[in-house]
């Protein structure tokens, strides 16, 4: 087992399954902190895109860089190809956050990426809002949408 030298899951092959499908949409890329949430989307059989896996977060407090994860492999990667959309899945966490603020910067100061995009957090199926922390209702009721029939 192995890393995939081009989105950093992990893998048995030269590349991993995901990286060597052509029916995957090549022009979005999901960037996600472990191989474990790559597997968490692939269940929900809605997204079709390519990843990248950053093996971590950016956390200077634990001495963690943009450096020691796969962010400047991220940057490289989507330099001068034609990627639409970017969409950063990174946990809805202090460390989360400050490397989805960080890859957003890197990406407009760096590459041409059409858009770049980030996961909404909420309150969970089935949960009660009284038991809801105030950052999550807080982006709960920032990100509300419109119902529709």
């Amino acid at each position: 087992i192995k890393l995939c030298p081009i989105c950093f899951n992990i893998t048995d092959k030269p590349t991993c399954v995901i990286c060597q499908d052509i029916s995957r949409d090549r022009s979005t890329i999901c960037i996600v902190e472990d191989p474990s949430d790559v597997l968490a989307i692939e269940s929900t059989h809605i997204y079709k895109g390519l990843y990248h896996v950053l093996h971590g977060l950016v956390s200077p407090i634990n001495g963690v860089s943009p450096e020691d994860i796969r962010i400047p492999e991220l940057i490289s990667r989507v330099k001068g190809k034609d990627i639409k959309e970017v969409i950063i899945a990174t946990s809805p966490s202090v460390e989360g956050e400050a490397t989805a603020h960080y890859i957003y910067r890197a990406l407009r100061d760096k590459t041409h990426v059409g858009k770049v995009s980030r996961i909404v957090s909420g309150i969970p199926m089935g949960a009660e809002l009284k038991y809801m922390d105030q950052a999550t209702l807080a982006s709960a009721l920032r990100y509300r949408q419109n119902i529709n029939e």
